[in-house]
């Protein structure tokens, strides 16, 4: 009897393990068809949108290409003066997620300070996804199923296109994704003690920061947002929260999602960090 028991009792315990390690187990195997599928993958690399050398796009296309496939256009952050299409934090974890999951995945330079102020900068990325939304079918893409996407100074500068739509004349987008954004009330950190990147960005004419201020050019009609934000940074969550209900008090959605991680990881664990990157996911599914 007392051996009956003990078997009994190995097994349910061998149960409970398994069951325990099914949910990591499987978001292992996940991430290994992502990568594999990401490997198999081709890159269409610095396709120009414009003249300046800066005016270039990437394109990485899945393995397996269906006819209208979704797209990721997505800006890069770097204070408005540095950064690239194809930094790590920008590529290493989107780009497989993404394209192992059917979508087309475009990152974007664009003209940076001293050469272009965050206006000139807003001009190029609308001027790069009227560009892309123009090739999309020639990637099996649908022009009417873009996300656009961006971190910090890259989420500033979509969350301004997508504020007002009519900053990127002829173009349309599903929704957009801003993650951990460098500003979304341009006046309210210019009055407040704020980084030097801020005022080099910016500059002293409060008529500039409202014009380029997301929260300040908001129109009626926007499409759904996420707010990613950093619960590390206070200013950026509580922009966030200013910004998503405003968006609402328009009629339109926007949903904030807080994560206990640096500026960053809001970036470079999507597409690696299991839960965030499906709540995000979650986001994205709605959307079509």
């Amino acid at each position: 009897m007392q051996r009956y028991l003990r078997g009994a009792v190995a097994i349910v315990l061998g149960a409970a393990t398994i069951l325990s390690h099914a949910g990591p187990l499987r978001d292992k195997l996940q991430e290994r068809r992502a990568a594999r599928a990401a490997s198999e993958a081709s890159v269409l690399r610095d396709i120009p949108y414009g003249s300046d050398p800066r005016q270039r796009f990437d394109v990485h296309l899945p393995a397996q290409q269906a006819s209208g496939a979704p797209v990721i256009f997505m800006v890069h952050g770097g204070g408005w003066r540095t950064g690239g299409k194809a930094e790590t934090a920008v590529v290493q974890h989107k780009a497989p997620y993404f394209t192992g999951r059917g979508y087309v995945f475009i990152s974007i330079n664009y003209r940076m300070l001293p050469d272009a102020d965050p206006w000139q900068q807003a001009q190029d990325v609308a001027l790069a996804l009227a560009a892309a939304q123009a090739k999309a079918r020639e990637w099996n893409a649908d022009p009417r199923r873009f996300v656009l996407m961006g971190h910090s100074a890259g989420a500033h500068l979509v969350a301004l296109l997508a504020a007002d739509p009519a900053l990127a004349p002829g173009s349309s987008w599903l929704g957009t994704v801003a993650l951990d954004s460098g500003a979304l009330d341009v006046p309210d950190i210019m009055e407040q003690r704020h980084m030097r990147l801020y005022d080099e960005a910016f500059g002293a004419d409060p008529a500039f920061w409202r014009k380029v201020s997301p929260l300040h050019a908001l129109r009626p009609g926007a499409q759904p947002f996420l707010l990613v934000c950093s619960s590390q940074r206070d200013r950026a969550c509580r922009q966030a929260h200013d910004f998503a209900r405003r968006v609402q008090a328009t009629g339109a959605r926007a949903e904030v999602l807080e994560q206990d991680k640096s500026h960053r990881e809001i970036n470079l664990q999507l597409g690696a960090d299991p839960a965030y990157t499906g709540a995000v996911q979650a986001f994205l599914d709605s959307l079509r």
